[in-house]
């Protein structure tokens, strides 16, 4: 005879059966495969080969021929020549100032070196090569020396600059700001 009292009703005579063994491990889903190593290694996924100098420096030497190019043309192409140059359409149409107004005739003053006359062209423009240069000279130091370089501006940032655009606006359209204007 055979003890049914430690049985249950649809379970086999030998008494409860263990769990199962997990499944074994499917392929991973999509998004994880685009962010898999395509290097396995032993203890983790292995690094790829470092770029070389010339890789590295790719980048920001374009940006810095291309820059210089737009800068040549602008001080052999005199802007202060009618023709030469599309007329702002805010200035044509309303007789607004924008924040750019100027900007050409501020980058042939100071290309050929008329520092008081690029600054009276547009001050602002003039600010902007200043930060030009040291964000290049940021990049050009982390490429060689192997860093990237990553910039991340907050919305607070973005908020700021919009802010001193409108503020040079609106000083350089008002009677009291006349020098801001070109």
């Amino acid at each position: 005879m055979t003890d049914t009292s430690s049985t249950r009703p649809g379970e086999p005579a030998g008494g409860p059966v263990p769990p199962a063994s997990p499944p074994p491990p499917t392929a991973a889903p999509q998004h994880a495969q685009a962010h898999a190593p395509a290097w396995p290694g032993p203890g983790g996924p292995v690094p790829p080969p470092p770029r070389s100098l010339a890789r590295r420096l790719l980048a920001p030497v374009a940006t810095l021929a291309g820059v210089a190019a737009a800068f040549a043309y602008v001080g052999t192409v005199d802007p202060n020549e009618p023709g030469h140059y599309p007329v702002c359409p805010l200035l044509r149409f309303t007789g607004i100032y924008c924040p750019g107004c100027g900007g050409l005739r501020s980058a042939h003053a100071f290309v050929h070196g008329d520092l008081p006359a690029a600054l009276g062209a547009n001050a602002l423009a003039v600010v902007g090569y200043g930060l030009f240069a040291v964000l290049m000279a940021v990049w050009l130091i982390r490429a060689i020396r192997g860093v990237p370089m990553r910039l991340a501006a907050s919305p607070v940032l973005w908020w700021g600059v919009g802010a001193v655009l409108a503020l040079f606006t609106l000083v350089r359209n008002l009677p009291f700001g006349s020098a801001l204007a070109p």
